[in-house]
């Protein structure tokens, strides 16, 4: 939304939330979310054509265009518990949308959700909106974390899908007309509703799969003596193939790629396709190995025992670039090591204390043997291993030297990103792990 009022500056954009904490904080001079360059577009913007409200009824009359971007978690109880997404917060948005409104709307899904939800969303307007009409569109969200404000600026496409029928092209030509201000007209894509929806899921379990497959190569290379970077580069260079999203690491997190799959596996079953759900739940399953995979070989190098140990975690974030955790590798790995009875230390740039604490043990919990530090180097002190998570650029600068005449001895680093050099690593006296390597 800051980025369609920077780049068209006709168009007033009102973003709404009921939480006024949520809000305030985006009027604030500390934005609620860590993004590379979203702090200068949103100054540039803000108080002119982009506000942030609470209030819904008075956003709701007054728009033409209305995006629905709630979450929409991974469903936790009752049928499809575990994959199915949870709808109440699209279904909420609707109810609202339909008592209030007053002239017609274009509703535009932006959250992330199944196939035929559009559906769901018409049948609730239609029901409760007396007879006022709208037009209901899909247009998901192609943004990867850490590099959102470059992709908003040069998207590879943007998806439109509406109904093939007068009024839904009427209203996708609306839509299309506001990313015309500024993405070329062949990188709007417009399609009927349900392939719209589809691709979403479709696209961020191929990226995962992908993951997932030079991730298993990297259990085969550590066990015969291959480089899964070397691999990796040498079937990258397979044009068929491609180089992006075969670095090997321990494991991948966020807020889309597992949810996404699950979704994807829930309606495979759903329309009796068991075996395309079991395929792409293997990625998953796959995933969740590789994190396990990482803690094991940590207990089992520090001579299968970790108890009373500390381990230096640096990165808690699920990339690099992001404040974001959902999901993210290190949750996976710290509580691996502290059912060990490891001591964990835990440092990340960006990622809160109190934050790190609850994710890792649940909210309002504590355990002695979990402590966040504020650096990497109070992080290491002292500590028998550290386990680089997540691949902030920070870690590539750390003083090495400095970090080995601190830990206990032997020393060892295991690298879970592939970041650093570990011939150098190892000429300074570290006993090192790649993954992969």
């Amino acid at each position: 939304m800051a980025m369609i009022a920077l780049k068209a500056p006709t168009i007033e954009v009102k973003v709404v939330d009921m939480n006024a904490a949520r809000i305030a904080a985006w009027n604030s001079d500390s934005l609620p979310i860590y993004e590379p360059g979203l702090d200068e577009v949103v100054r540039q913007t803000r108080g002119k054509n982009l506000f942030f409200t609470t209030d819904v009824h008075g956003a709701i009359k007054a728009a033409d265009i209305i995006f629905v971007a709630v979450n929409t978690p991974t469903k936790t109880y009752g049928v499809g518990a575990g994959r199915a997404a949870d709808l109440r917060f699209i279904e909420s948005v609707a109810r609202t949308i339909a008592e209030v409104a007053t002239t017609p709307k274009i509703i535009v899904e932006k959250s992330t959700i199944p196939v035929k939800t559009a559906e769901t969303i018409k049948d609730i307007l239609g029901a409760n909106a007396r007879g006022i009409k709208f037009a209901v569109l899909s247009n998901p969200e192609f943004l990867a974390e850490g590099t959102a404000i470059a992709d908003l600026h040069m998207p590879d496409r943007v998806l439109i899908g509406g109904e093939r029928t007068p009024e839904g092209d009427a209203a996708v030509k609306t839509l299309v007309d506001v990313y015309a201000h500024w993405v070329p007209r062949d990188r709007i894509l417009t399609t009927n509703l349900w392939s719209s929806e589809l691709s979403k899921l479709v696209a961020n379990a191929f990226l995962a799969q992908r993951i997932s497959s030079i991730n298993s190569i990297s259990a085969l290379c550590e066990a015969t003596g291959a480089d899964v970077d070397e691999v990796a580069g040498a079937i990258g260079r397979d044009s068929r193939i491609g180089p992006k999203f075969l670095k090997a690491s321990v494991g991948f997190g966020g807020s889309c790629f597992q949810k996404d799959i699950l979704n994807l596996v829930y309606l495979c079953e759903h329309f009796s396709l068991p075996e395309v759900a079991s395929y792409w739940e293997s990625v998953v399953k796959m995933n969740d190995w590789q994190k396990h995979r990482f803690a094991t070989k940590i207990v089992r190098s520090l001579f299968n025992s970790v108890a009373e140990k500390k381990i230096a975690v640096l990165g808690f974030a699920f990339k690099k670039d992001t404040n974001d955790t959902r999901e993210s590798a290190a949750i996976f790995v710290c509580r691996d090591l502290l059912a060990e009875q490891a001591r964990v230390v835990v440092y990340d740039p960006k990622v809160p204390a109190d934050e790190i604490r609850a994710d890792i043990l649940g909210k309002g919990k504590e355990d002695a043997r979990l402590t966040v530090a504020s650096s990497a180097y109070e992080a290491a002190a002292g500590a028998h291993a550290v386990a680089v998570v997540t691949e902030w650029d920070e870690f590539k600068q750390i003083d090495y030297a400095k970090i080995f005449a601190a830990m206990q001895k032997p020393a060892f680093i295991f690298d879970g990103r592939n970041i650093l050099d570990l011939g150098k690593l190892q000429a300074l006296g570290f006993r090192t792990y790649g993954i992969g390597k």
